[in-house]
């Protein structure tokens, strides 16, 4: 069994989540692109998009708006093992009522922490 939630892997998923996060919601597209691994077997669906490689996820990223402001609801990290997490957090984007989902699974490769997966979903309006 992997330890659960190791100090020093959390508290370094934790400050990667958090980076990611920032870089969201400021749009900042170079930092957004570092943080996905690099590969073909990256994945990320969203609410409108199957995107599968880190590049057709950077080509989504270039042409998305931004920023935009979101509030973080609830937000669980944990890790198991030394090398290897999980972030799901629920959000609301600014000016709406709707809540969305976000489901990560980060690695430590040997550039640091990366989403190898991600999922973001939208519950229908008046759930959550």
């Amino acid at each position: 069994m992997p330890e659960i939630n190791n100090p020093e892997a959390l508290a370094e998923l934790t400050a990667a989540f958090r980076r990611y996060e920032v870089a969201l919601t400021t749009n900042d597209v170079a930092v957004l692109d570092e943080l996905f691994w690099v590969s073909p077997h990256t994945v990320r669906y969203g609410p409108g998009e199957n995107l599968h490689g880190h590049a057709e996820i950077a080509a989504f990223r270039a042409a998305r708006p931004g920023p935009f402001g979101r509030e973080l609801l609830r937000t669980v990290l944990t890790t198991y093992g030394s090398d290897f997490g999980t972030a799901n957090t629920t959000f609301r984007r600014e000016g709406s009522q709707q809540i969305g989902r976000q489901s990560q699974s980060w690695v430590r490769m040997p550039e640091g922490w990366r989403v190898v997966a991600a999922h973001v979903s939208l519950l229908p309006p008046g759930v959550g």
